[in-house]
C-alpha cells in the first residue's frame, strides 16, 4: 500500500475526508467530528486567517490608513449630547452612563459646557445608580471637610460635587 502512494496511484477526495485509489482498498476511516470539535476546529482556524490577515496589513503598511477607535471618554461625552439633543439614535449605554459617573468630578474628562448637561442626566438617574452616586459625593465631602487644612481639592471639583448633591439630595 506504501508503494501504491508512493508510485501515485491513491488521489485525496477532500470533501469526503477519504483515501481511494486504482485498486479497491480504502483507507481507514477516521472518527467523525462531534458538532464541538467542529466548532472549535472552525474557531481555530479563523482565529488564524484573522492573525495571518492582520501580519499582511502591518506588512503592507495598510494599518495606518484604517480609521483610528474613539476612546471612551469620546464615545461617553457624544453619548451625552445624544441624549441632550433627544436624538433619535440615543439608546441607553450602561457603560456610557458608568464612565460618566465615575469621571463627572474632573473637569479634564468632562468639560465645563458638558457638566450642566450632565447634571441634567443626573435628574432622571433612578436606582442603584442614583444611590451610589449619592454616597460617592457623600464621601467626597467627607474627606474634604477632613483634608480641609492639608491638600485641599480644586476648587472645580469642590463645586461640582456639591451641585450633585443639592440635585441629588
Amino acid at each position: 500500500m506504501l508503494w501504491d502512494i508512493l508510485t501515485g496511484q491513491f488521489s485525496l477526495d477532500l470533501q469526503g475526508d477519504t483515501v481511494s485509489g486504482t485498486k479497491q482498498e480504502t483507507a481507514p476511516q477516521l472518527p467523525a467530528l462531534t458538532p464541538e470539535e467542529k466548532r472549535i476546529r472552525d474557531r481555530k482556524l479563523k482565529k488564524e486567517r484573522r492573525k495571518e490577515e492582520r501580519r499582511r496589513l502591518r506588512e503592507s503598511g495598510a494599518a495606518q490608513s484604517l480609521p483610528a477607535k474613539r476612546s471612551g471618554s469620546q464615545l461617553a461625552l457624544d453619548y451625552l449630547r445624544g441624549w441632550a439633543e433627544k436624538d433619535e439614535n440615543w439608546r441607553f449605554q450602561k457603560t456610557r452612563q458608568t464612565w460618566l459617573l465615575l469621571h463627572m468630578y474632573d473637569s479634564d474628562q468632562v468639560p465645563d459646557e458638558l457638566f450642566s448637561t450632565l447634571l441634567a442626566y443626573l435628574e432622571g438617574l433612578r436606582g442603584r445608580a442614583r444611590e451610589l452616586t449619592v454616597q460617592k459625593a457623600e464621601a467626597l465631602m467627607r474627606e474634604l471637610d477632613e483634608a480641609s487644612g492639608s491638600e485641599p481639592l480644586p476648587q472645580g471639583k469642590t463645586q461640582r460635587i456639591r451641585q450633585v448633591l443639592q440635585l441629588l439630595s
